[in-house]
């Protein structure tokens, strides 16, 4: 079989990048290379042509997956005309709905790989993006005058305590799936933080 071109070797790393972002929120980072590979219509040893190791690759997607959130956020204040309290609100409502709670696999990656982060090492980069990540999603929902203050890392304490609560609400939700609880997991969080302004 003949080398793969420069351009089809991006395109396949590209769609094991994809393919694991989903399988690792819906699944978590344990996630099989073998079984990543199938997903992703590749083979196997086609893996290690791409990546260094499976490590290397969750650094990758982490990457990836927070520059996605990064992304919808701007796209949100852009639909909202820079409105930073309507764009705030939409996400809310996306955020604590059936079908996020439903599709983890196009989810949050906060609330999705929380634990297997936690669970490696310090040291390792998947944690490092993690954490920056997670403040500059806090920072965009931190409210205005958080913002107009300079407060501290992530928006400060408004924009942090939001964050917790969108998260913490959509895992308790999903752990509690198929139970009346679910759904009123997601509507006190929801009117704790739209009713809070």
């Amino acid at each position: 079989m003949g080398r793969v071109s420069q351009a089809q070797a991006e395109e396949n790393r590209r769609r094991v990048v994809d393919t694991a972002s989903r399988l690792f929120r819906e699944q978590g980072t344990h996630v099989s290379v073998a079984d990543l590979m199938k997903a992703a219509g590749l083979t196997h040893g086609g893996f290690y042509k791409q990546f260094a190791s499976k490590e290397a690759l969750v650094d990758e997607v982490t990457a990836h997956v927070f520059d996605e959130i990064a992304r919808r956020n701007a796209a949100g204040l852009d639909r909202h005309d820079g409105q930073r309290d309507a764009a705030q609100r939409a996400l809310i409502d996306s955020y604590l709905s059936v079908e996020h709670r439903d599709n983890a696999a196009d989810g949050c990656p906060v609330a999705a790989l929380a634990i297997d982060v936690a669970r490696g090492p310090e040291g390792r980069e998947a944690r490092r993006t993690y954490a920056e990540g997670v403040a500059d999603f806090a920072a965009f929902l931190a409210p205005a005058e958080a913002v107009a203050g300079g407060e501290g890392v992530g928006g400060g304490e408004g924009g942090l305590a939001r964050l917790c609560t969108l998260v913490g609400a959509l895992v308790l939700s999903r752990a509690t799936q198929g139970s009346p609880l679910s759904e009123e997991i997601l509507a006190a969080a929801h009117a704790a933080l739209t009713e809070a302004g």
